[in-house]
This record gives C-alpha cells, sequence and structure tokens, in this order.
C-alpha cells in the first residue's frame, strides 16, 4: 500500500539508467501522438468486426464508446496536468492509491498498447494487399500473411511494420513525431475523402431496420469499438519529453478526442450507408471494398488502401512508443527488470527497451488473430480507465490545493460516471474475454510478488 509522492513522480522526470529523456515535444506534436495512436484501427479494421453486431446502429456504437473515452479523458487531462510523467494512470495510481494497485494498473496497460499494437498490425496486412492488388495485381500469399488458425502459418506483414515503426523510434522523440504527423495528416485527408466519395453510394435503405439485434448488439459493438479510442492517452505517456507538459497534456488529450470522434461518426454513417451492413461480416478492409463498389473502378479504392497502409502504421508508431514509456516509468521503480530504463546518451530513447517490446509485440501480431487481441486490449484498457476515474477524485480529496492547469468539471459526478461507463463496457465483453483477462491478472500478480514487491525502490528505500 505504500504510495509514491506526487513531488517525487515529478523530480525524477526524464532520469533514466545512465541518461534522460529530452524534452522536446510541443503541444502540437502530442496532439498527433495522440490522434496517430487513435485514429486509424477502429474505422479501417475493427468496423467490419462491430457492424455485424449493431447493424446500422454502428455509429451510435461509436458515440457509446466515445463517452466512455470521454469521462476517462477528462480525468486523464486532469491527472496529466499536475502529474507530468511518462508512466500515466501507472503512475498516477501509484501516487494515489498505492504499489500494489499501481503495479496492477500498470499490467493492464502492458496489455492495453503491447497487445494493442499487435492488434493493429495484424490489420495492416489486409490493406497492405489492398494496395498490392489494385497497383501490382499481386498480393501476398496466405500462408505468410494470416496467423495459425486463419489459413496461415506467420503474419509477415504485421512483423514487418512494427520492426519499421522500432527502427524511427530509436531515431529519437522528436524525429519520430515528425514521421508521425506526417502520417497522420495523410490519414486524415484520406478518411475525408473517403466520406466524400462515399457519400454519393448511400442508399436510405441500407439504415433499415436501424438495430437488428437490439440494444444488446449495440452494447457489444461498442464495446468492441472502444479499442478504437484507446491511444488518447497515449500524449501522457510522453510527459516526460513534452516542453510543457502541464499546459499542453490536458489541450492535447482533449483536441485529439474531439477531432477522432467526429470523423469515427461522419466515416461509419457513411460506410453503412453505402454497404448492407450484413456484408461488412469477414471483411478488415471494408472501406477500401466500398470505395470500389461506390466508383465503380478500382482506382479510389487504392487510395483509401494507401492511406490505410499509412493510418494503420501511425498507430503502431505511436501505440509502441506508447508502451515503451509506460515500462520505462516501471523500471525507474524497480517494478521491472532495469533494462526497460536505461536511455542511450545519444538518441535520448530507451534502445534496449523498444527492442524488446518491439520483438514481443511482433511475435504476438505474427501468430494470434485479430479478433481475441483487440477484445484482450480493451478490457485492460477499460480497466486502467476505471482507476484513472478513482484516482481523480482519491487526489481531489487527499491533495486539494495542488496546483491544478486542468480540472474535471461537474467534480465528483464526472469521473464517477466514467468509471460506471467503464464498469458498464466491461461487463459487455464475452465471458472469454473475461477468462484472458483474468489469466493476465493472475500471471502479473504473480511477477509482482516475486519480483517486483521486494525490488520496488521504495521497498529499498524502506529498508
Amino acid at each position: 500500500m505504500r504510495r509514491k509522492p506526487v513531488e517525487l513522480l515529478v523530480a525524477e522526470g526524464g532520469q533514466g539508467e545512465g541518461g534522460t529523456l529530452r524534452r522536446s515535444l510541443s503541444m502540437w506534436q502530442l496532439t498527433m501522438i495522440s490522434i496517430g495512436a487513435t485514429l486509424g484501427t477502429g474505422i479501417f479494421v475493427v468496423l467490419g468486426e462491430a457492424t455485424p453486431l449493431a447493424g446500422p446502429a454502428v455509429a451510435i456504437s461509436f458515440v457509446i464508446a466515445g463517452l466512455t473515452a470521454l469521462f476517462s479523458a477528462l480525468s486523464y487531462a486532469e491527472l496529466a496536468g499536475s502529474i507530468p510523467v511518462s508512466g500515466s494512470s501507472y503512475s498516477y495510481s501509484y501516487a494515489t492509491m498505492g504499489e500494489l494497485v499501481a503495479w496492477i494498473c500498470g499490467w493492464c496497460l502492458i496489455l492495453e498498447y503491447g497487445v494493442s499494437v499487435a492488434a493493429v498490425a495484424v490489420g495492416w496486412g489486409e490493406y497492405l494487399n489492398e494496395l498490392l492488388d489494385g497497383t501490382l495485381g499481386i498480393t501476398i500469399p496466405e500462408s505468410v500473411s494470416a496467423p495459425l488458425g486463419e489459413g496461415g502459418f506467420i503474419n509477415l506483414p504485421a512483423l514487418v511494420v512494427i520492426l519499421l515503426a522500432m527502427v524511427f523510434l530509436m531515431r529519437g522523440a522528436k524525429e519520430s513525431a515528425r514521421v508521425n504527423t506526417i502520417m497522420v495528416v495523410v490519414k486524415i485527408v484520406t478518411l475525408v475523402i473517403f466520406c466524400a466519395i462515399g457519400f454519393m453510394g448511400i442508399k436510405a435503405g441500407n439504415y433499415t431496420p436501424l438495430a437488428p439485434l437490439g440494444v444488446t448488439g449495440i452494447s457489444a459493438a461498442a464495446a468492441t469499438l472502444f479499442f478504437s479510442y484507446i491511444g488518447f492517452d497515449a500524449a501522457s505517456t510522453a510527459g516526460e519529453e513534452a516542453t510543457n507538459p502541464k499546459r499542453d497534456l490536458p489541450r492535447a488529450i482533449m483536441l485529439s478526442l474531439l477531432v477522432v470522434t467526429v470523423l469515427y461518426c461522419l466515416v461509419a454513417v457513411v460506410a453503412v450507408g453505402a454497404m448492407p451492413w450484413q456484408d461488412f461480416e469477414g471483411t478488415e478492409a471494408a472501406l477500401a471494398q466500398i470505395m470500389k463498389d461506390v466508383t465503380g473502378h478500382s482506382f479510389w479504392s487504392v487510395v483509401l488502401a494507401a492511406g490505410a497502409v499509412v493510418a494503420i502504421a501511425s498507430v503502431v508508431f505511436a501505440v509502441l512508443y506508447g508502451q515503451t514509456r509506460i515500462l520505462f516509468a516501471m523500471a525507474r521503480d524497480g517494478l521491472v527488470p532495469k533494462v526497460f530504463a536505461k536511455v542511450d546518451a545519444r538518441t535520448g530513447t530507451p534502445r534496449a527497451n523498444t527492442l524488446i517490446v518491439s520483438l514481443f509485440c511482433g511475435v504476438l501480431a505474427a501468430t494470434i488473430p485479430l479478433g481475441e487481441l483487440a477484445n484482450a486490449t480493451s478490457i485492460g484498457t477499460l480497466f486502467a480507465f476505471a482507476l484513472v476515474n478513482v484516482a481523480v477524485v482519491i487526489l481531489r480529496y487527499t491533495r486539494p490545493d495542488m496546483p491544478r492547469t486542468f480540472r474535471v468539471a461537474l467534480f465528483p459526478g464526472t469521473p464517477i460516471l466514467g468509471l460506471l461507463f467503464c464498469l458498464y463496457m466491461m461487463f459487455s465483453l464475452p465471458g472469454v474475454t473475461w477468462a484472458v483477462f483474468g489469466g493476465w491478472m493472475i500471471v502479473g500478480l504473480v511477477f509482482y510478488f516475486v519480483y517486483g514487491m521486494r525490488r520496488s525502490r521504495l521497498a529499498t528505500a524502506e529498508k
């Protein structure tokens, strides 16, 4: 139950083994990291899994998932402005609820970030095949573009995109942020083009019946689509590399969530209007198919596929960044091996950390089907978000006079609603997802009691 003081968390900002992280990221770059980690997967990939559950009401599912994210985003914004460190909700939990809860939160974040990188990379190969087919008339053989259980042996494209992201991340935070910004602009333009062309193919009959599977279907789709909102909190993982974190982190979090939600809902409305909801079943490149059907030729579908390749790559890039920074904070606290906190003096980045995480995520992406990855990520994320809503309430009451650059409105109602929304979404997920989550938690607790509890810096300081 030992807690890490807020002042100590902030004072240690940027300090690693053998070097320090460099403060070089502006609010614009932080916003682009957040959008980069969020915008893409849900609309380019997971839409194909959610639409058969909700039918044309999938846009409502996006709104529900967005509201859940919004309540948690407000709590994130307050804590990010008060405790601007790389650990995100892990560090917030450490300061408010103690080391064990912080470890559980950090373990969930490993599930959120690390596994979502793999899930996103799986969908990247689908659009890469669309692009290759439309331009060169070739596709990657299924044996090396699908994991076991889905007709192949290994998903090689998914592994490749993670390794490419790893190479860029090792160059430095500022250089990586520039690459990410370019990719984010490309994918926003791509989605705007889709909306403009897809609008011409809308048929009113495709919107009826609005919710063929009822409220249950809408809720199930929303729980699946929540996966597409994870990433807005990526800006909070850059707290030790931002030039003015207390001011810029809350702004970046809220602005990115607004942009992403508007785009998701617009694209969803156009997509289900242009293609019958039943046809989304089994497709992970639905938007490219819609472009081809509406225009009657493949040019615009190739353009969309190219944009999707860039878009999904940027999600891999930004989420992989967030995962390495969370492990950096946990290693600095002694809860995971110190190699994750080692900073390269030349680039100012945790290079060994990036290499290990990238290889781990690459193996997952190459061997595990998308659906299981997406659901496992959603439940880990929802649990971490629930803890953030609790943390903001605790910190308000225990440290009421602490400087805050952003305050949650309608306190304590907003964080309580955020907590309830998270719990509601968690219980909308299938039983097998809960079983996977329970197994993940057991493994994490064993690791903590065997390794982290005794090696924690707070524990060694007490001796």
